[in-house]
């Protein structure tokens, strides 16, 4: 029998989670890492998908008022309210309808990518040498794009060749170490986004993809056996309560700094964690492969 993820142990993780699903330094990673050290091995990939549901449920309710004016203003430029023509279907006379249509065309590289390469994500991609490159590359790269970008753009001056490249951003988070966050926040910089644009659109962006695949992982949790090693049903549901309620009050926290301050210490903290998870790598607290 393989040991499972304990209440304890899902409280920990659920903290991880919330703790560090909206910052660019990757909760994939922290799981990964966290569950080792704990004794529980890596949770695996289908508790990071479940956990995130309750990261993104928080998204949901702390962005309600766009999301629904989003919904509502695509429902009603498709339905012809704004005209009957296809650009005014499309959104070109409502605002909100086009921001709709950016996240369902943002999200296609990280549905694409993701079946396509669905066993190396939840297998060879979790090896921790990688998560360690992952941590160090790109938080060099966030260092770079937030030093040189010009960080004037608003959420308003997208274009679908930039929800386009927001997207493949995005999906370059199904490797652990890279992060959601920071991957589509470092696209934004570079796209000449200002810091708290590039992290609101990186929020909604995520919605579709990470519940899509939270919900996907929670219906293969019921009709398959579980994978040895994986957290339980009940630890799993534990920890995503915990991430939702933590991951709510981290939204509030990260917009407000990212609004003041640069990400620096995000990209030191990232240099930092890859060089002490190398070190435990090479001394065997760590199993790259576990």
């Amino acid at each position: 029998m393989w040991p499972l993820v304990n209440g304890w142990e899902a409280i920990l993780l659920g903290l991880v989670q919330g703790l560090t699903e909206f910052l660019p330094i990757s909760s994939s990673a922290h799981l990964s890492i966290v569950g080792q050290l704990i004794g529980s091995d890596d949770p695996g990939a289908a508790f990071t998908a479940i956990t995130q549901i309750g990261t993104e449920t928080a998204v949901l309710l702390y962005f309600r008022r766009d999301i629904r004016d989003i919904c509502v203003g695509w429902w009603r430029a498709l339905r012809g309210d704004d005209g009957t023509d296809w650009r005014s279907r499309m959104g070109a006379a409502n605002e909100h309808a086009r921001m709709a249509w950016f996240i369902a065309l943002g999200s296609v590289p990280i549905v694409v990518l993701g079946f396509l390469f669905q066993d190396a994500i939840e297998t060879k991609l979790r090896n921790l040498w990688i998560t360690v490159a992952m941590l160090a590359i790109f938080g060099l790269i966030l260092g770079w794009a937030d030093s040189v970008g010009s960080k004037t753009r608003t959420i308003h001056e997208l274009t679908p060749r930039r929800a386009i490249g927001f997207g493949f951003a995005q999906s370059l988070a199904l490797i652990p170490g890279v992060s959601r966050s920071g991957g589509t926040i470092t696209a934004g910089l570079l796209m000449g986004f200002t810091r708290e644009a590039a992290a609101r659109y990186s929020f909604l962006l995520a919605v579709p993809a990470v519940l899509g695949s939270g919900f996907y992982q929670l219906a293969k949790s019921i009709t398959e056996p579980p994978v040895a090693g994986s957290a339980g049903f009940g630890a799993t549901l534990l920890a995503t309560v915990i991430a939702f309620v933590v991951g709510y009050l981290v939204i509030i926290a990260f917009l407000k700094i990212v609004s003041q301050y640069s990400y620096k210490g995000f990209v030191y903290y990232r240099l930092g964690l890859a060089a002490v998870v190398a070190v435990l790598l090479l001394t065997n607290v760590l199993d790259a492969t576990a």
